[in-house]
């Protein structure tokens, strides 16, 4: 497990800090940089639009790239990136920072993907995936202890440089790891299927079935999961909930997608990826359908089935499309699958607003999310269906 751990450090640094450290420092940032609402509005859609960049480099053009060395840059450039956080005074520098950052998180994970389907063993490759994946819940806590122990003694500068200093930590431990799994005895076999061009990527994408429903999963994922964090607390606030409920919620979120990880992981290499889609995708709908039906008694079970989906989803996915792709074209087709789930996210966003602006509640869009899980839960019991039908043509008896 000392690859997965390691490469789930670089979620922690790429996605954790990378990604959200900015949103939880900002209020602090404010006091002495002039940071405005419409700042932060443009900073929000541009990382977006950064991390779908990176995203599609990783479909279009992994297959020419190195993933050991884009996995040590990326995990170095964050590095510098977090530490220069620490001395910007210039809202337009931290928009360009922030974007790079983004981009790099997208790269980030997909190396990892690479380099744990290609040297992971098969039979531990969906709990080496999950647990990696489950570095951004890791992510989140220790974002919440750099507020709670760093920022009191350091300020909110002290925050950025803590942050860099475990990012340089990460890069060193991940230099031992890669030059350990770069022996000759650790090399992987043939390939299944070998990398792809664009054009036969996309073709891949929308005729060939694990593709296809990988992406379109990571879509549903992406307007599911997107609209709900995003507008929580503001649902929760519209109905008059206190605002510490909406903490609970999000510690709830992180505490099960640590554990999520390993655990969703652990049961797809045993049992099966359907198996871990269904158990995922399952708890996730209960959550939601119980949020509709009672928002203040069921919050935070919504957010316990959020962690238990949101986080492992990544690695069961790319396990499952481990086993009929080799590990450059499994790289290739999670970068289309995170750019499908940024445009879903996006849509559902979207609507997300419409349907308040429309309404002027939020009460239909958990009710088009408990849709969409219902979806995903349906999708998995098709694979779950399909996928336990003999390989052989059924022949009836007379």
């Amino acid at each position: 497990m000392g690859m997965a751990i390691t490469f789930g450090f670089n979620q922690i640094i790429s996605h954790g800090f990378g990604l959200f450290l900015f949103a939880a420092l900002v209020p602090l940032m404010q006091a002495d940089i002039d940071i405005s609402h419409w700042y932060l509005a443009t900073i929000g859609a541009a990382t977006q639009l950064a991390y779908l960049a990176g995203a599609m480099v990783l479909g279009l053009l992994g297959h020419r790239l190195d993933s050991a060395r884009l996995l040590l840059l990326s995990g170095t450039i964050t590095s510098v990136l977090l530490l220069s956080m620490a001395f910007l005074q210039s809202p337009l520098a931290i928009l360009v920072v922030l974007v790079l950052m983004a981009a790099s998180a997208a790269i980030c994970w997909g190396g990892i993907v690479e380099l744990i389907t290609r040297y992971g063993h098969p039979s531990q490759r969906a709990t080496s995936l999950s647990t990696a994946a489950s570095g951004t819940a890791w992510g989140y806590g220790l974002n919440g202890l750099i507020i709670l122990l760093v920022v009191p003694m350091m300020g909110w500068r002290g925050g950025w440089i803590a942050a860099a200093v475990m990012g340089a930590l990460t890069v060193v431990a991940t230099v031992l790891i890669l030059k350990r799994l770069r022996k000759p005895q650790a090399q992987a076999a043939q390939e299944i299927v070998p990398a792809m061009g664009a054009k036969q990527l996309l073709r891949t994408i929308f005729k060939e079935r694990t593709a296809f429903l990988s992406s379109l999963i990571l879509f549903l994922v992406g307007f599911a999961t997107m609209p709900f964090s995003t507008w929580l607390n503001t649902y929760l606030a519209e109905l008059n909930l206190p605002a510490a409920l909406g903490g609970y919620t999000w510690s709830i979120i992180g505490l099960s997608g640590m554990a999520a990880g390993f655990l969703a992981g652990k049961l797809a290499d045993r049992k099966g990826s359907s198996i871990a889609l269904l158990f995922i995708f399952g708890g996730f709908a209960l959550g939601i359908v119980a949020f509709i039906y009672d928002p203040a008694k069921f919050v935070l079970v919504a957010g316990f089935g959020y962690g238990l989906m949101y986080f492992p989803i990544w690695g069961i996915l790319a396990g499952w499309v481990s086993k009929h792709y080799g590990s450059k074209a499994t790289m290739q087709i999670n970068g289309i699958g995170m750019v499908t789930f940024g445009l879903g996210g996006a849509l559902g966003n979207m609507i997300a607003g419409a349907i308040q602006e429309a309404t002027g509640s939020l009460g239909d869009l958990y009710g088009l999310i408990g849709f969409a899980s219902v979806i995903l839960t349906l999708l998995a019991v098709y694979i779950h269906w399909t996928e336990r039908q003999p390989s052989e043509p059924f022949v009836e008896a007379v």
